[in-house]
């Protein structure tokens, strides 16, 4: 599908509330971000070492609407200039994701606009095309964030093939429960990306995972359970823990898988860009492996600034766009789907 601007630039409001942000964005022909509000509630969570649902659904519901207004002033546009509404109706969880879902759907009603639901997924890879103007489909991404882990050919806008994915935990879950474990807290990925910078990557050699009928599957469990058994055998000899050495040799066992597979799909799928998206996209390490790996293997490598890596709707603006311009439309009746499956409609 080529990208085609109508004379008229496309104008969309996006929202995002699968998990902890509360996000509002105005996008513009889904490479302009004209705003990208978003209210975290990472303080709120770091209380209880992990996100409350029950908690996380009624911060949304406080500030839905303060984010949207927020958006739509930044952008310095109102709801009739806007051309649709985006927003996220999976995957995530299902009482945050209503909130984002039943806002879009009254102003979708009242402003009598077409409705977008966009997967998640999709946004967080669609926040390259905010960074990078001129990246287009085919690439293979890799997208690394707190419930996924998927290695995914983008064939076209908002057309995957997942080649690979997670078997158990997810990256960013793996990082959350070592923290944990190291006594870090949350969030675990930006507390063991800083405390690894002082640490001996190769103090310990933790196992990497590796799936025998498929090479580009992931495993992370195996490696967050080593981790715990070195700290309790540690701890039962009463023997110290550094936790730099801990924290880098863990994350460089994650990040020699990410890149190990990414490559070795690369070959394969005979692509010669590769993208990353999704919250651990933003780990130091994991962007100096990939880019060197890259470099090795002469392809061009893309991911976005760290405000697009994390949860937010500026992303979903994006997606929403290349599903507008594509014809996607949602009735009234769109729910939230907290298991939604990439490339499911």
């Amino acid at each position: 599908m080529s990208e085609v601007h109508s004379e008229k630039d496309v104008l969309i409001l996006a929202i995002e509330s699968s998990c902890d942000e509360t996000a509002a964005a105005v996008v513009k022909n889904g490479r302009d971000m004209l705003s990208n509000v978003i209210s975290s509630q990472i303080k709120l969570h770091t209380l209880y070492g992990g996100v409350v649902p029950e908690i996380a659904s009624r911060k949304h519901i406080e500030k839905i609407n303060q984010v949207i207004e927020e958006a739509l002033y930044e952008a310095g546009v109102t709801l009739d200039d806007i051309d649709a509404i985006g927003v996220t109706y999976g995957p995530g969880l299902v009482g945050a994701l209503l909130v984002g879902v039943s806002a879009a759907k009254a102003i979708a009603f009242a402003k009598n606009k077409p409705l977008v639901g966009v997967h998640h997924i999709e946004g967080h890879v669609s926040a390259n095309f905010i960074e990078h103007k001129d990246l287009k489909p085919p690439f293979l991404c890799l997208i690394v964030s707190g419930g996924h882990t998927h290695l995914v050919m983008m064939k076209d806008y908002g057309e995957f093939e997942i080649i690979g994915r997670t078997r158990d935990d997810a990256a960013g879950e793996a990082f959350d429960k070592v923290a944990r474990a190291i006594g870090l807290g949350y969030p675990g990925g930006p507390k063991i990306d800083k405390a690894a910078r002082e640490g001996n990557p190769h103090a310990m050699e933790f196992p990497r995972a590796h799936v025998a009928d498929s090479p580009y599957d992931f495993s992370f469990s195996g490696l967050k359970s080593a981790v715990l058994n070195y700290i309790n055998h540690a701890n039962m000899l009463g023997e110290e823990i550094s936790v730099p050495d801990i924290a880098a040799s863990f994350q460089n066992a994650v990040v020699d898988v990410l890149v190990e597979h990414s490559m070795l799909a690369a070959k394969e799928y005979g692509v010669d860009k590769i993208v990353m998206a999704g919250g651990v996209a933003s780990n130091s390490a994991l962007r100096a492996g990939m880019q060197k790996a890259c470099e090795e293997n002469n392809l061009e490598f893309y991911f976005p600034s760290p405000i697009l890596c994390t949860d937010n709707a500026a992303m979903i603006g994006a997606a929403a766009y290349f599903e507008y311009i594509k014809g996607t439309r949602h009735g009234f009746d769109l729910n939230a789907v907290p298991n939604l499956k990439l490339g499911e409609r």
